[in-house]
């Protein structure tokens, strides 16, 4: 008798498939390297000239804090000026916040830049330089100016107009609306037209009656004196220049304070919220800019802010971040309520020892 053991085709097809397969190593028929390979580094390459840039900042900074650099102590002069100014105990709290203070601190806190457009002198910003910060005009502008203003009162002197009772001409037409408008905020009529006013928001809406679809133009518009007053209005019209004005009457009229830390950015970091749209706005140091997007742009700079950053992680429709934008400046938390609330007093030490430029 045979001993070869016999088994059924199902044994078999079962033994089969219990074995490993050996696979074919796969070709590549192109030269790209497989995706594991071409997978980017978690961090960014560090390139020399940064170093380099790196290197020559740490010297300058060394050499700022010395003994005998610019942040060096008072001299007898220097306390004779400021005891001229300040009261013997004001001097005693100077002196001993400049001994708590070390130079190699003030240095490290400090911001110094180190662009290309850094200002070559080491300054506060706090008050504005003639020769530096704005061009000084000269006096021949000046003179035509003048001249021009006289000539134009001395015409408007001599000249002589027939006046018909109950006609009204076209130089002395008075808007109704801008005379209404002055009544309710109190601004004169040359405020009002020096105010700066910018349509970010035009589509068209449609609303669904029995009569069917009736159409209108929706205007978003913002209004700031770009000295601290923003204010945003919507309008609503069938014509085009009518959703213009009304968006534009409700902006000045709902014009608010914005508060403002050294009249060019925020008090710290703050966050609005209007419907999915979310902006959070932050302070930024002297020489920064607005770098944002342009609707948060425009709103800056007529609330006169000029360093400020801003993100919208959220929704981007237009209308919300606007509103979202405005709620953010005028919800801050300035440090004199903090301060108030808590039963402190506060005392800003960033002008006198890191030039308000420390955050």
């Amino acid at each position: 008798m045979n001993s070869r053991t016999y088994q059924c085709l199902s044994c078999r097809l079962r033994d089969t498939a219990r074995q490993p397969l050996q696979s074919a190593p796969r070709r590549n028929f192109h030269v790209s390297a497989p995706r594991p390979a071409r997978r980017r580094p978690a961090f960014p390459n560090i390139k020399q000239a940064l170093l380099d840039s790196q290197t020559s900042r740490a010297a300058e900074v060394t050499k700022l804090a010395r003994a005998d650099g610019p942040l060096r102590p008072y001299t007898e002069r220097e306390l004779e000026l400021l005891a001229m100014r300040y009261t013997p105990e004001q001097m005693s709290v100077i002196k001993q916040g400049e001994a708590a203070i070390s130079r190699e601190d003030l240095v490290k806190q400090g911001r110094l830049r180190g662009d290309a457009f850094r200002p070559t002198y080491i300054d506060d910003f706090a008050t504005i330089r003639p020769l530096v910060d704005k061009p000084a005009r000269l006096a021949l502008d000046d003179a035509q100016t003048e001249g021009m203003q006289r000539r134009q009162e001395g015409s408007a002197g001599t000249e002589k107009k027939l006046r018909i009772p109950g006609v009204q001409y076209s130089n002395e037409e008075e808007d109704p609306h801008l005379t209404r408008l002055c009544q309710q905020t109190g601004l004169t009529r040359d405020e009002i037209r020096r105010i700066r006013v910018k349509n970010l928001v035009s589509h068209r809406v449609v609303n669904q009656t029995r009569m069917g679809k009736i159409q209108s133009l929706y205007f978003l518009t913002i209004a700031g004196n770009q000295d601290g007053m923003l204010g945003i209005g919507e309008g609503k019209a069938a014509e085009d220049e009518d959703g213009k004005r009304q968006a534009m009457m409700n902006a000045i009229r709902n014009m608010k304070p914005i508060a403002r830390y050294e009249e060019r950015t925020i008090y710290g970091d703050v966050e609005g919220k209007s419907g999915a749209s979310v902006v959070q706005l932050s302070a930024r140091p002297p020489g920064f800019g607005n770098r944002c997007q342009h609707l948060i742009f425009e709103l800056a700079r007529a609330a006169g802010l000029s360093d400020l950053a801003a993100r919208t992680p959220r929704s981007r429709n237009k209308m919300n971040v606007v509103k979202a934008a405005f709620q953010a400046l005028t919800s801050q938390r300035l440090p004199e309520d903090v301060s108030r609330a808590r039963g402190r007093k506060m005392v800003d030490v960033r002008k006198v020892y890191y030039g308000g430029q420390v955050y």
